[in-house]
């Protein structure tokens, strides 16, 4: 005699209203002159990424805090900084401050600036066994660094009860604080990139 299996519901939005939130976005950046087809790819997926906060706004209410990767500054200078790096990702942000949330300081210069040269000094290709390891040691070691700081700042400025929103690119490794509830933004499009850049290569 088979056994008939239980539905699996969908959770209720209401189990969700307190507590510490964080949604995550991808961070996609798309260079300068990118190809056509990645392009329409990328816009739409910020387009995706648009509707899918916008409806958990409506569940769950307002962004309270903002966190973005490579910006040590808050406020209106680093949302100026956000504007340089990507205008896709500043206008999900515009319209967030627009309604009353900040923009929190997620980054230090230092660790920032140490990580980013030592990531320069991978991409070089290093010939040497000795120097790739010390390199590579090093490399790992600020990125640890940047980590906690990046965790930290999230967990000092995120408030009880409050909801924020993350753009950072994935495979951070940042570990978040076990009491904040994770909502991870893929749409559809998310795929697409990733399978159009297996394609490239």
């Amino acid at each position: 005699m088979t056994e008939k299996l239980g539905k699996i519901e969908k959770p209720e939005a209401k189990q969700f209203e307190s507590g510490r939130k964080l949604y995550f976005v991808p961070l996609i950046y798309c260079g300068v002159d990118p190809p056509t087809d990645f392009h329409e790819i990328y816009l739409k997926y910020w387009k995706q990424v648009e509707q899918h906060v916008g409806d958990m706004e409506l569940k769950l209410g307002n962004i309270d805090r903002i966190y973005h990767e490579l910006v040590p500054e808050g406020g209106n200078s680093g949302c100026e900084s956000i504007k340089e790096l990507s205008q896709e990702s500043y206008q999900i942000i515009k319209l967030r401050l627009d309604k009353g949330a900040s923009l929190e300081v997620l980054e230090n210069i230092e660790l920032l600036t140490e990580f980013m040269d030592w990531s320069k000094c991978l991409a070089a290709g290093l010939q040497n066994q000795q120097v790739f390891t010390t390199v590579y040691e090093s490399y790992n070691q600020s990125s640890k660094k940047r980590n906690q700081h990046i965790a930290g700042q999230i967990d000092t400025t995120l408030k009880a009860d409050e909801t924020a929103i993350l753009l950072m690119r994935e495979g951070h490794q940042v570990q978040f604080p076990q009491d904040i509830q994770i909502f991870y933004i893929s749409p559809p499009a998310l795929d697409e990139i990733k399978r159009w850049l297996r394609d490239q290569k």
